[in-house]
């Protein structure tokens, strides 16, 4: 999962767990663009991850959810069978006016902007232009990859920045209000002022772990330039807009006002920031720069996964099978995130700017999957519920409702729970796979109090209230990822509680107990 800050001091997985306390407030929900027969169920059918125990599972509505968050603005885009089925826009593009949000409104999509980069990438590939496994220096010449004493010939390739096993840190970059000078590319890569973040560097062997770098994105951009001798945003017009006929989308910075219909951005309490233009700039464009609507980026989902399916040559079957296939040890292919198996294999990415938050999906055998854009912070909560409406919609199985138990606070056993967990290392990375990134934390510590579980992560302020799934599993109902980490309590033949098993999707990192 992508997120904006300049150095992860906590567990990344942590570092996203706010919880909203908000006050609902009226805002008229807005049909657009649409294709196809309005089949609006899932629009009623909004509901959490994990139900409390004894209560039925809620079935809200996105315009009651949009108020509850503050949220001006939404857009999403439904695919059926490899095509955009409907796009509609709910809402407004900017708080307090009539300019309503449709299907061809511009968002911003952080780091969806990730998986854009990657397709052109390999429609370069694809004409012979670049390799995936050849050492991008022999590409680079406006910057080249700094050794470093434990790495004087570092050999990192294409494949591993796309699927985020470069090595590289700076995992996300904050974004630059109207006034600010932004950076240079350069300037980017080397971390220098007006940059806010340190220099992109290797701090892993390359191949040798997970770690989530937009850094190594941007090298990636350098490269791109440095092949195509021109800039980043005409490339990504010649190897992607243009042929997806992606004609609204966009990777300018900053974004021209000129274009019109663009969403502005919000802050938690919905009130227009950014002024006087209404929306930052994302100098880091190959990370985090496309402004696209969620017909047009719906577009792009769907020509993916045809191309999986061997119905469309913008990208091979081969090519495409290779981007949706997991690189060890990372739990994304070549740009996406990769989940499921059978007809609930899906892909997917999020997006998240300062301001707003994106969302990406789609199921590569069914050819199903739906586009989420919003225009406020508080769109990371509102995209997963919109998210697990749309996904009952589709019924693959993919995200079934967590129903929580509860614990006898009697039972005396649970107790032995309490203590503190530290990491197995010699669990192979293939098998701790984004743990290592997005739970990375040598220890924690359990507190049982009357059949309630928490945890505290070291350097981490708060305190993370468990559920109950059942006598031996938790899940942290507090968590805005997907998929959600959950803890399993190892007990032996003899008793006593040894080991906490931390899984996410398909990995899972082991700690023993102290």
């Amino acid at each position: 999962m992508s997120i904006t800050f300049v150095q992860r001091q906590t567990p990344r997985f942590f570092g996203k767990l706010a919880v909203l306390t908000l006050v609902a407030f009226s805002i008229p929900l807005v049909s657009a663009t649409e294709s196809g027969t309005d089949n609006s169920s899932w629009e009623n059918n909004l509901r959490p991850a994990i139900v409390e125990v004894g209560r039925p599972v809620p079935h809200w509505s996105l315009h009651d959810r949009m108020a509850y968050y503050h949220i001006p603005g939404v857009a999403v885009a439904v695919l059926r069978n490899g095509k955009v089925w409907q796009a509609k826009g709910y809402g407004l593009r900017e708080a307090g006016t009539n300019d309503k949000v449709d299907g061809d409104t511009l968002f911003s999509a952080g780091s969806i902007s990730k998986v854009a980069t990657a397709v052109m990438i390999l429609r370069m590939v694809q004409a012979g232009k670049l390799d995936l496994d050849r050492n991008v220096d022999t590409y680079l010449t406006s910057w080249h990859v700094p050794v470093t004493k434990d790495m004087l010939h570092p050999d990192v390739t294409l494949r591993m920045l796309m699927s985020h096993t470069s090595g590289f840190n700076v995992g996300g970059f904050p974004d630059f209000l109207p006034q600010e000078q932004v950076p240079t590319l350069l300037q980017t890569l080397d971390g220098l002022p007006p940059a806010k973040h340190h220099a992109v560097r290797l701090i892993h062997p390359p191949g040798s772990r997970y770690a989530y770098s937009g850094g190594g994105i941007e090298v990636e951009q350098q490269l791109l330039e440095d092949v195509t001798h021109t800039d980043f945003a005409t490339s990504a017009r010649t190897w992607l807009l243009d042929p997806l006929h992606m004609q609204r989308s966009t990777f300018e910075s900053p974004l021209s006002a000129s274009r019109g219909n663009i969403a502005k951005a919000h802050d938690e309490q919905g009130r227009l920031i950014a002024l006087p233009r209404g929306w930052q700039t994302f100098p880091e464009q190959a990370a985090s720069g496309l402004w696209t609507s969620a017909s047009e980026l719906g577009d792009m989902v769907a020509t993916l996964i045809e191309s999986y399916r061997g119905r469309n040559e913008f990208l091979s079957r081969t090519l495409a099978t290779q981007m949706m296939s997991a690189v060890s040890p990372s739990p994304q292919g070549l740009g996406p995130e990769l989940l499921g198996s059978g007809n609930g294999r899906v892909f997917f990415h999020s997006g998240s700017n300062d301001n707003y938050r994106a969302w990406m999906e789609g199921y590569l055998e069914t050819g199903d999957g739906f586009v989420i854009l919003t225009n406020s912070p508080n769109g990371a909560r509102l995209r997963l519920e919109i998210r697990h409406a749309l996904s009952d919609m589709i019924g693959q199985g993919v995200d079934p409702v967590l129903h929580a138990v509860a614990l006898d606070p009697a039972d005396a056993s649970y107790a032995d729970y309490q203590g503190t967990y530290r990491l197995d290392d010699s669990v192979p990375m293939d098998v701790r796979g984004r743990l290592a990134d997005d739970f990375d934390t040598n220890s924690f510590q359990i507190t049982m109090s009357h059949g309630k579980a928490s945890m505290r992560v070291p350097g981490d302020a708060d305190v993370h209230q468990l559920e109950a799934l059942s006598p031996t599993r938790f899940v942290d109902p507090g968590s805005d990822s997907m998929p959600l980490m959950q803890l399993e309590f190892h007990r032996d033949a003899v008793g006593k509680v040894r080991a906490v098993s931390v899984e996410s999707g398909d990995y899972r990192a082991y700690y023993r107990r102290q």
